[in-house]
């Protein structure tokens, strides 16, 4: 499957932090669905401040640098729920089966998104009958931090979230950060990449625990620390997962601001063969690109430092779009990558309608 991951050309910056405003700090966690109102793309970020924030593409294969605009944040109805005052890391739910197509669910659309709960991050949800929203926050965390020992004792942040129609369920998978160390192989610091259920009318999710732990495999690209994960259908494999990880421990005694997730933050794959993704996942043996390796040019353009939250387009010229945010902590941008899909075989792709 991943010999796959140097044949990725970069495209550049497409979309850049503001002077001052709206996304004058960061513009990641990129998150995109075809938008059937639109006639396009719609892109849901990391966008700070306020910390949300979407953006348009009305291109359904023309997606690089210039055919992105910034559409302002998102819109609540009842943003008084936001819990701490603000939100961030925004995902659209999607339908499992088809990349890039957001779940429609009873006839609305979902999201999950970041909040805050004292000093903890927790994930919240969010409902609208369009994907432009207003968006109408349910009240309390939908998935707080687990116990004081657990994987996600401290916080529960970078959700990604799935319907899978025939269970009539949500699938969420997200980084939960320790409090204390855990029992395992390898580093046990480092955060996890955990995974929850809801079924449709509940309020409530059930938590299975830790799908993907840190490499145990000294220096492996994912063995410090495990980021967010955007899951895909695939070829070779049953389900493939494109990962942000890190090759660095944590330190818990460290006072920077990367203390939690030193650099670097890497990109690549993990796969499974399960018909339910919430085991047997395995990590691939390399990153898609190692931070020494970006091109001079690209350094020049802000690259550097970390490779974050990645995000794959499956376009329906069989291109295949991969986006992520790079730059020093805080002052990240989102730029792009892209693919033949013929020579990388790694998703199924549907057709827009």
């Amino acid at each position: 499957m991943v010999d796959i991951l140097q044949r990725w050309e970069r495209q550049g910056l497409v979309l850049p932090r503001h002077a001052h405003g709206y996304g004058s700090a960061v513009m990641g966690d990129p998150c995109i669905v075809w938008d059937e109102a639109l006639g396009g793309w719609r892109m849901f970020l990391f966008c700070e401040p306020p910390g949300h924030g979407q953006a348009l593409c009305l291109r359904p294969d023309e997606v690089g640098p210039g055919h992105w605009t910034f559409a302002g944040p998102l819109t609540f109805t009842n943003p008084d729920r936001l819990l701490g005052g603000h939100t961030h890391k925004p995902y659209v739910v999607m339908d499992s089966q088809h990349p890039n197509r957001a779940a429609q669910i009873d006839g609305r659309f979902c999201l999950a998104t970041v909040s805050h709960l004292g000093q903890q991050k927790v994930v919240q949800q969010a409902w609208a009958a369009k994907l432009a929203g207003p968006w109408t926050l349910e009240p309390g965390p939908l998935i707080p931090p687990g116990a004081a020992d657990a994987f996600d004792g401290k916080h529960v942040d970078a959700v990604s979230a799935y319907y899978f129609a025939d269970r009539r369920e949500i699938l969420y998978f997200y980084m939960g950060y320790p409090s204390r160390p855990q029992a395992r192989a390898g580093n046990r610091y480092g955060s996890a990449q955990g995974c929850a259920t809801q079924r449709v009318g509940s309020e409530s999710i059930q938590k299975l625990g830790v799908v993907l732990p840190p490499s145990p495999e000294p220096g492996h690209w994912a063995s410090g620390w495990v980021g967010g994960l955007q899951l895909l259908p695939g070829q070779a494999h049953r389900w493939l997962a494109i990962v942000n990880a890190s090759p660095a421990e944590p330190d818990p005694a460290a006072n920077e601001v990367f203390r939690e997730e030193p650099p670097p933050s890497l990109g690549g794959f993990a796969y499974t063969d399960e018909l339910w993704p919430v085991a047997g996942w395995q990590w691939s043996p390399q990153p898609i690109e190692w931070i020494a390796d970006i091109p001079p040019a690209a350094v020049a353009a802000g690259e550097g430092t970390n490779l974050w939250r990645q995000h794959i387009l499956a376009l329906p010229n069989g291109g295949l779009a991969l986006f992520y945010n790079s730059g020093y902590y805080g002052l990240e941008q989102i730029y792009l990558k892209m693919a033949n899909r013929a020579l990388i075989l790694t998703c199924r792709r549907p057709p827009l309608q």
